[in-house]
């Protein structure tokens, strides 16, 4: 008896192999076969057909067995079903011995060569319908994790757009997301050199019980933080220790109706900072700034009519009095506390502060003075030029 002898031999048993297979799944290490997404006819028919086309392949009917359609498409199914891989290559194993036994049992008094030959072909088939049904499964879940990322891509640039003003999309974009629909959120962006935030922090956050999403757009990454009854201050905090470059959070936003909302207010904040700046900040901490983004026409004028003199000196000079202006200011006006942070003597800060005020025509001091200069400092630091 030849190989296609012993093979047709075989055929005629395919429906108890089968069924020994469907048995042998269940039975031997029960504890690692998770077929529960896959109905008992599914398997059946997929069991007896992977059985056949080993047999196919022994006889050497069809070729090929690393690139075979029936274990590449159990591959695709059971990955679609969420079947592990670990149990189909399992399956495939005991199937596998399954059928060597059926050919041994068949083989007779076939000369040893005979057998050793027959039994390379059954577990080459065996390989290579693994190997194939290895492919198929992780391009399948590679398929799938791409369609989850356009799904969630596709569902947070929503949110950012409004769309969760309806509340059928914000319950719909709660389940897709795991968020909470209702309740106190953060929206931070986030700028600078990639990655924007160190990488796992939507995991870490969850192991302390804070539910976000991160999402990567061109220039800006976005994070909305729910609260869920935690302090803002609490929770930027932890946000903060793992942003990488320059970021802002919005002022707290209610529920997802208004991640738009908190989404603009987070963007401006972002946009008040400096290029070189670093961490975390919140748009609270930024307010007077982001009052002269929001006139950019106006805060150039105010800026030139403060500053205009200054502004107009060579940039050595320039920046020299700017600076010793800044700091002063910070120092609550202060020439002796001002003198340490710029190096010199106070009397040099005077000095300057003088010549300010002579370029300028006007005192430095007083309330309106301080609010002014303040105000165009925070300008010019946020990159606002002057009116031609």
């Amino acid at each position: 008896m030849g190989t296609r002898e012993l093979v047709a031999a075989c055929r005629s048993e395919i429906p108890a192999l089968t069924s020994q297979l469907i048995a042998a799944i269940f039975t031997d290490i029960p504890e690692w076969t998770d077929y529960s997404p896959v109905s008992r006819d599914d398997l059946h028919h997929a069991c007896c057909r992977y059985l056949t086309r080993v047999l196919d392949l022994v006889a050497g009917d069809v070729t090929g067995p690393d690139r075979d359609d029936v274990a590449a498409a159990i591959g695709r199914n059971r990955a679609a079903q969420g079947v592990p891989l670990e149990v189909m290559l399992r399956t495939f194993r005991l199937g596998g011995q399954i059928v060597w036994e059926a050919l041994l049992d068949k083989a007779g008094e076939l000369p040893p060569g005979e057998v050793r030959k027959i039994g390379v072909e059954t577990w080459s088939a065996i390989d290579g319908m693994s190997s194939s049904l290895v492919t198929s499964y992780r391009s399948t879940e590679l398929e799938q994790v791409r369609r989850d990322e356009r799904r969630r891509h596709g569902v947070i640039e929503d949110l950012l757009a409004g769309s969760a003003r309806d509340t059928t999309f914000a319950a719909r974009a709660a389940r897709e997301l795991n968020l909470p629909a209702h309740g106190g959120y953060l929206v931070v962006a986030v700028r600078g050199d990639r990655p924007h935030v160190e990488i796992g922090t939507e995991t870490a956050l969850a192991a302390l019980g804070i539910r976000s999403v991160w999402h990567d757009r061109v220039e800006t990454m976005v994070g909305l933080v729910s609260l869920e009854q935690r302090a803002g201050s609490a929770v930027l905090g932890q946000v903060g220790s793992r942003i990488r470059g320059r970021a802002a959070a919005s002022p707290v936003v209610q529920g997802l109706a208004q991640i738009d909302t908190g989404h603009a207010l987070a963007m401006l904040g972002l946009e008040t900072l400096p290029a070189t700046a670093r961490g975390l900040v919140s748009l609270e901490q930024r307010y007077p700034e982001a009052l002269l983004l929001r006139s950019p026409d106006l805060t150039a004028l105010m800026v030139a009519r403060t500053l205009g003199p200054v502004l107009e000196l060579p940039l050595k000079e320039r920046e020299i009095l700017l600076r010793t202006l800044a700091i002063w200011l910070a120092e609550n006006c202060s020439a002796a506390n001002a003198a340490p942070r710029l190096h010199c003597h106070r009397n040099t800060v005077i000095n300057r502060l003088q010549r300010i005020s002579a370029l300028l025509g006007r005192r430095l001091e007083g309330q309106r003075s301080y609010l002014e200069l303040s105000l165009a400092l925070a300008a010019l630091e946020m990159g606002v030029s002057t009116p031609a």
